[in-house]
């Protein structure tokens, strides 16, 4: 079977006063269905990777790959058109906080029905049944009275889990998430990886999951890249992530805090400069 995204010597990159910064720099890899999670440290490119492959980047930046494929379909050569039917319909992305995501002067129902009735031909019967089972989907109770609220009087826990609903309403085959936890209690946290779970098994979806979180990914997605300074160092089956053999991998993994132990002074992650070449 082929993959349904294929990602090979994706670059990313922004002219700026100074000089050109390379963002993303030969990221190469493939997504069937299943959850791959891409983990790494802040700016080391992975939520600009998701933002290419969806078509977010800002319209200054320069994007080249060899290939960029979802599907069978050249993203990078398809039309801006083209993109837009894309966008939302089959490919979805769950950006990190949703108090930025969500429009505050819509209610939640509406915003979730304009992402509907944007990509398919409903009344507005359908659209409203559609939104409040997506609601129910995720688990949020009493979805009849949340469909009527605006974004500032739902819970940071429930803005996430309805940014969930508006982007798998439409049942998109891949769905980008962008650190959808970072913002929430570990409780909450757990309620909205099992929401995912659930859906991508049900529904066959390919899942990316970019997180900082090494071992929540180890928990969570089937494999793990690792990347650094905009590129992938490592990738391997997140059940064999203790084995990593990267030192920057190793790093991470020793910087994270384990119960029992005492660990005096606290590791530091260090840096090479071979590792960015």
């Amino acid at each position: 079977m082929s993959p349904l995204l294929t990602v090979n010597n994706l670059r990313v990159s922004f002219p700026t006063r100074t000089g050109e910064v390379n963002a993303v720099r030969g990221v190469s890899f493939t997504l069937g269905r299943e959850r791959l999670g891409i983990v790494g440290e802040s700016g080391s490119g992975k939520s600009q990777t998701g933002r290419a492959i969806m078509g977010l980047t800002p319209g200054h930046a320069k994007i080249t790959a060899d290939s960029l494929n979802f599907d069978g379909i050249d993203l990078l050569s398809v039309s801006a058109r083209q993109r837009r039917d894309l966008r939302g319909k089959r490919m979805a992305m769950i950006l990190q906080d949703p108090k930025y995501s969500l429009n505050p002067v819509m209610p939640i129902g509406k915003q979730i029905i304009e992402t509907l009735r944007t990509h398919e031909r409903v009344s507005a019967r359908e659209s409203r049944q559609r939104a409040l089972a997506m609601l129910e989907a995720v688990q949020i109770r009493d979805p009849e009275r949340v469909f009527d609220l605006y974004p500032h009087e739902v819970s940071g826990g429930m803005g996430q889990r309805i940014m969930i609903a508006m982007m798998l309403v439409c049942g998109p085959e891949l769905l980008i998430a962008d650190e959808p936890t970072s913002a929430l209690d570990v409780t909450v946290q757990l309620e909205v990886l099992g929401i995912l779970d659930r859906l991508v098994a049900e529904r066959g979806m390919g899942l990316i999951f970019v997180s900082h979180d090494l071992r929540l990914v180890s928990s969570f997605c089937d494999r793990v890249l690792v990347m650094y300074a905009g590129r992938v160092v490592e990738e391997l089956p997140s059940a064999n992530l203790a084995a990593a053999q990267h030192p920057y991998t190793q790093g991470l993994l020793n910087c994270l805090p384990t119960i029992g132990s005492h660990r005096h002074p606290l590791p530091v992650l260090e840096r090479k400069v071979e590792w960015a070449q």
